[in-house]
C-alpha cells in the first residue's frame, strides 16, 4: 500500500509574504553628473545647461534614476531639479542618492499602502532570501506594520524559519 505524503506547509494556516513579489519592474540607473562638470569638480551653469539640452532623455523611459555626483564637488540644488524636469516625462521615479535609496523609497511606499486586514490574527512567514535587491529597511517596515495585526511572525523559509513575534494571550 503506497504511503500518502501530506504537505503540512500547504495545508497550514501559514501566510507567506515574499517582498520580491512586490518588486517594481524597471531598470535602475545611476546617473553621475561628475562628467558634466568642468574638470569633474566645477559646475558651470552655461555648460551644464548645454549638456542637459543636448542629452537624450528618452533612454530613461520606464526606469528608476538615482542622481548623484561621485566627485567632491558642491552641487547646487537647482542642478538636480533641472535634471528632474528633463527626466520626469520618462522615468518612474527619481531620487538624489544611490540605487539603494531608490529601493528604500519604493518599498516604503509599497509597505505604507499594504492593507494588513487580511493578515489579522494570522500566522505569517516573511520570506527571506531574494534574488532582487530588497533593502533591509523594507523588512523592518513590514514587520513593524504586521506586529499589531498578526498572531505570529516568522522570517526565512517554511522549512527553516526564525520566530520573531508571537502575540501574547490576554
Amino acid at each position: 500500500m503506497p504511503i500518502e505524503i501530506i504537505n503540512r506547509v500547504a495545508n497550514s494556516k501559514l501566510v507567506t509574504i515574499d517582498l520580491e513579489e512586490f518588486y517594481p519592474p524597471g531598470e535602475r540607473i545611476s546617473f553621475d553628473i561628475k562628467d558634466w562638470l568642468f574638470e569633474g569638480h566645477i559646475l558651470k551653469e552655461k555648460e551644464f545647461r548645454a549638456y542637459v539640452k543636448e542629452h537624450d532623455w528618452s533612454k530613461y523611459k520606464d526606469s528608476f534614476v538615482a542622481l548623484h555626483c561621485t566627485s567632491d564637488a558642491i552641487i547646487p540644488s537647482w542642478a538636480y531639479l533641472l535634471l528632474t524636469v528633463n527626466l520626469a516625462p520618462y522615468t518612474n521615479r527619481i531620487v538624489v542618492g544611490n540605487l539603494e535609496q531608490i529601493e528604500i523609497i519604493l518599498f516604503t511606499e509599497i509597505i505604507n499602502k499594504l492593507d494588513t486586514s487580511f493578515f489579522k490574527g494570522r500566522l505569517i512567514l516573511v520570506k527571506g532570501c531574494s534574488k532582487k535587491p530588497i533593502p533591509e529597511t523594507a523588512y523592518v517596515q513590514l514587520i513593524h506594520k504586521l506586529v499589531p495585526v498578526a498572531s505570529a511572525i516568522m522570517y526565512g523559509e517554511a522549512c527553516s524559519n526564525v520566530p520573531l513575534y508571537k502575540k501574547q494571550k490576554s
